[in-house]
């Protein structure tokens, strides 16, 4: 079945907007510089806020609620609209239009008197406390980073920056929102038979569940249009984690003579000209592909100096998520690396509301920032078939350790017999979650 062309038309306003792949190459110094200063001096304590995802939002909007006049809150932002990548494996299946995953800036920032700046950061000076955009700089007295994600191509193709460039292109990763989830879609929905194969990347990544979720849909793609060909799932990990039982029975009982899962398949080599990719698990060749490279943490993390080079994201205190080599920087949402937390849009939003905004309104109060903070949930619901719409889910329920100043989980909740009930509530959860973002 081919796209709808009011879909697509959504999709095409959208990602004339949306930051489309995460290049190996900074454009930054390609980017018209304005010098002049973006907004007057705040008599109250400014937190610029770099980074309008799951994290950012919610930064912006909780730290107003709690502080009001007390605080200044600029969230500057280079995409014109919000798309979320919660739910988009959804859409990838055809469940849900895209209106679901999109959202304006602009509301939330004139409800909850926030500043929003669409514009690009092209420097962080945090010796002079100063974001520098295409649009001008801005003094922070603190600064919330919620950069995302970015692909290591470095790993595959090592300095081979056209190698990279063709394989972003031709085989798009779709797993930072924009015009890579509208390419994979139109592969999806007009593959007609042969070998996909979808690369699991490496953990820590984005959304640990996504990967598996995505096969389901695209299974379900196929199922629905009737294709003559093979889903090769290439797992570098030893068997499917988390949720493994549910999705391992909806790949066996919905799409047996579809999927193909392989695990212990940790890249070697890929070769996007000759489509093959060459893993511990043996040679796979295809027709088309979702290659999905090992995730660091997003530019502007990098940009600013706040990366620990050995693991590819950033060091923080784990109760208040500040910087380890920053104080006065907080890291929001995935580029954070926090033992026992996965890198989802539920577990940013829950983190960044429980903690980094209740640690940093106790700062700016003159308070101790350990005990304002309290302990988030994690939730992750996973579509798994389409007709009908049945889902699984994972809830993390975690604690605050006091004394060791660190959380720790305190009881996992797995459901793994999908259910039609759990699809239900797969969409509540996410209307819930942008209600309190941009409501």
């Amino acid at each position: 079945m081919n796209t709808s062309r009011r879909d697509l038309l959504k999709a095409g306003v959208g990602s004339l907007f949306i930051a489309t792949i995460s290049s190996p190459i900074s454009a930054f110094s390609m980017m018209p510089m304005h010098s002049g200063r973006m907004l007057p001096p705040s008599k109250v304590p400014r937190v610029v806020i770099v980074g309008g995802g799951w994290a950012g939002v919610t930064a912006a909007k909780h730290l107003k609620k709690e502080l009001g006049d007390k605080v200044d809150v600029v969230l500057i932002e280079k995409r014109k609209i919000f798309m979320s990548c919660p739910i988009s494996n959804v859409w990838l299946g055809g469940l849900v239009e895209m209106d679901f995953l999109l959202h304006d800036f602009q509301t939330p920032a004139s409800k909850y008197g926030y500043h929003f700046i669409n514009a690009t950061v092209t420097g962080i000076n945090r010796h002079k406390r100063r974001v520098m955009t295409t649009e001008g700089y801005i003094n922070y007295d603190y600064l919330i980073l919620a950069p995302g994600i970015r692909y290591n191509y470095e790993a595959w193709f090592g300095k081979d920056r056209d190698l990279a460039r063709l394989c972003a292109t031709k085989f798009p990763s779709a797993f930072i929102p924009g015009s890579e989830h509208i390419a994979l879609k139109r592969k999806i929905e007009n593959f007609e038979e042969g070998t996909f194969v979808l690369v699991v990347p490496p953990p820590p990544h984005r959304c640990p569940p996504a990967p598996y979720e995505r096969a389901a849909m695209i299974a379900h793609v196929f199922k629905k249009n009737g294709i003559k060909g093979k889903l090769i799932i290439l797992d570098p990990k030893k068997e499917i984690k988390p949720k493994g039982k549910g999705f391992g029975d909806a790949y066996k009982q919905l799409y047996g003579d579809i999927v193909e899962y392989v695990p212990n398949a940790k890249v070697k080599a890929v070769d996007p000209v000759k489509r093959v990719i060459k893993t511990t698990a043996g040679d796979f060749k295809f027709d088309d592909a979702n290659l999905n490279p090992p995730h660091q943490a997003g530019d502007l993390a990098w940009l600013a100096g706040l990366v620990n080079k050995k693991t590819g994201w950033c060091d923080v205190d784990p109760l208040t998520l500040q910087s380890k080599l920053d104080p006065r920087v907080f890291v929001a949402g995935d580029s954070a690396s926090v033992k026992g937390f996965p890198k989802s849009g539920d577990m940013a939003h829950n983190h960044t509301q429980n903690m980094l905004v209740k640690a940093l309104a106790a700062i700016i109060r003159g308070k101790d920032p350990y005990s304002a903070v309290s302990a988030p949930t994690n939730t992750c619901y996973s579509m798994v078939n389409g007709k009908p719409k049945e889902a699984i889910v994972i809830n993390v329920l975690y604690s605050i350790d006091r004394k060791k100043k660190a959380p720790k989980k305190k009881k996992v909740n797995v459901v793994n017999k999908r259910s039609s009930q759990l699809a239900e509530s797969t969409f509540e959860w996410a209307k819930a979650l942008y209600r309190d973002m941009f409501g």
